[in-house]
């Protein structure tokens, strides 16, 4: 770990970055549109109206085009586990290969199955079969996201496993704790049903360019209506999801949380910074950043983090230099905990070889003692400041995340009752505004991405792997040619989606 390949480091994050970034583009109208179309299909089987059982093919359409082209970057997003991660991968391959297992044989099978009868079962099977088929295709999608956010949970907050030190590798004790691991319960809620207001945007977006087009005019309304309802209930989820992942932050990600409020210096009664821009770094204090512009919540942080507007909220500096009033040990000291763990454990191996079982029982036992802080060990020697994640980008992307989703529920609200009244139509500037809606549900998604993943910056696994002890040892240079490889193929992706979405959508149904 003396001679750490930088290049090779951010280059691999750079790589895994881009692939999670292109794939969550396609993932998040699967996820809610799935539901949509079983919604609308069930209205078509109650009501025998075949105006819905045209909506319902019509925006089934627009799902195929997108899973398609979504199923690649996926495939090559787990790959890159085995290409890039590889000591990752042998660290921790029995848990987190557990759940990407069930997701595929369970979850991306039966989706998979189904799928085959929604597109092409509607002249041969039953309608109820049909209809049973679109559901099934829904839940399917959504345990494929579980799975994956199971292993993800974990990630953030390692639970329900042992270190073997004679394997060198983590192992699963207890599959029920990991499967309903707080962090990964609340993640799974929380990104799923946020990412049902990217669909329902999506839908209510391509509704209203209908409007302003005054063609399917009979789509665009009855789609408007389910989207704008389900789109307002996805929004009061996000929301009180949002607030529950924040004291899972809070009490298993410290310093995450305080990289997402910008907050520096611990405090009772910690204020809550709704709104700030950035100024220039406090280079007396490593590159603190400071606030031009801050518009505070008093005691609210706090509160949101504990439930107690009394209670005490760690800033970085607390958590980098330690705080004994608050029983918050140093960086410096977890280092030196991690760096004991470490050498403690390659004693033991040395003395298991040499037949000294008594000097090998002490050492596991030393071992054992500083396990809590063994990843920490990797960065002995180093800047402690090194821990810190990038501040800003957590930030903003935190922020720009909480306004955009406080926007999208007016939006809802707004939608749902013009429709109701019939006034929808005459709303142009509103109809115009709902169109461009449609990428601020991408940006609101990837923001919370960047939040999840940066903010918990440079672990791989919370406390237990940094980065910098995950990667493949590999040529830096080889990461750089597939990562612009991958940017080409995808981006050529993308575009040939938008492309034939675009065709599929001035089609209409009623072409």
């Amino acid at each position: 770990m003396n001679h750490i390949d930088w290049e090779l480091v951010n280059w691999s994050r750079a790589q895994f970055a881009l692939t999670a970034m292109y794939h969550w583009i396609f993932v998040p109208l699967t996820l809610g549109i799935t539901f949509m179309i079983a919604i609308m299909e069930t209205i078509y089987l109650k009501t025998q109206d075949e105006k819905w059982k045209s909506i319902t093919k019509f925006w089934m359409k627009v799902f195929g085009i997108n899973f398609a082209i979504g199923v690649a970057t996926g495939l090559i997003m787990e790959f890159e586990f085995g290409t890039n991660w590889s000591n990752y991968s042998w660290f921790v391959g029995d848990i987190f290969g557990a759940p990407l297992a069930i997701e595929g044989i369970m979850a991306f099978f039966m989706e998979s199955t189904f799928i085959a009868v929604m597109f092409f079962g509607w002249d041969r099977v039953s309608p109820k079969f049909h209809l049973l088929s679109s559901w099934l295709v829904a839940i399917g999608s959504n345990l494929s996201a579980l799975w994956i956010l199971v292993a993800n949970g974990w990630m953030q907050n390692p639970t329900g496993t042992s270190f073997n030190p004679d394997t060198m590798r983590n192992e699963m004790i207890d599959f029920w704790a990991v499967l309903f691991n707080p962090v990964a319960v609340n993640k799974f809620l929380h990104t799923v049903i946020s990412s049902y207001i990217v669909s329902a945007l999506f839908v209510v977006g391509i509704s209203a360019w209908y409007l302003l087009k005054r063609r399917d005019i009979v789509l665009a309304k009855r789609s408007m209506l389910v989207a704008s309802v389900f789109g307002f209930l996805a929004t009061i989820g996000t929301f009180w999801s949002g607030d529950e992942s924040a004291r899972q932050v809070a009490a298993t990600q410290p310093m995450k949380l305080a990289a997402m409020e910008g907050l520096y210096e611990g405090d009772r009664s910690a204020p809550l910074i709704a709104m700030g821009i950035f100024g220039e770094q406090d280079k007396t204090v490593h590159k603190k950043e400071q606030f031009l512009v801050e518009f505070k919540i008093p005691k609210a942080l706090s509160y949101l983090a504990f439930l107690d507007s009394d209670k005490f909220v760690p800033g970085i500096s607390d958590l980098v230099h330690g705080n004994e009033k608050e029983g918050i040990s140093s960086y410096d000291e977890r280092i030196a905990s991690g760096k004991i763990a470490i050498d403690a454990l390659g004693n033991y191996v040395k003395a298991k070889k040499n037949g000294d079982l008594a000097t090998a029982g002490n050492e596991l036992k030393t071992f054992r003692a500083h396990e809590k802080d063994f990843g920490y060990g990797y960065y002995f020697g180093k800047n402690p400041h090194m821990l810190i994640p990038n501040v800003k980008m957590s930030f903003y992307s935190f922020h720009i995340m909480v306004i955009l989703g406080t926007y999208f529920l007016v939006l809802f609200i707004i939608l749902f009752v013009k429709t109701l009244r019939g006034k929808l139509d005459q709303s142009r500037s509103l109809l115009r505004l709902t169109l461009w809606s449609i990428p601020l549900g991408y940006v609101a998604s990837q923001s919370g991405w960047i939040v999840a993943e940066v903010g918990r910056q440079p672990w791989t696994i919370q406390n237990l792997l940094p980065n910098i002890a995950a990667v493949s040892q590999i040529d830096a240079y080889s990461v750089q040619i597939t990562f612009f490889l991958f940017l080409i193929i995808f981006t050529t992706l993308l575009i040939a989606e938008i492309k034939i979405m675009l065709s599929a959508i001035k089609k209409g149904t009623e072409h």
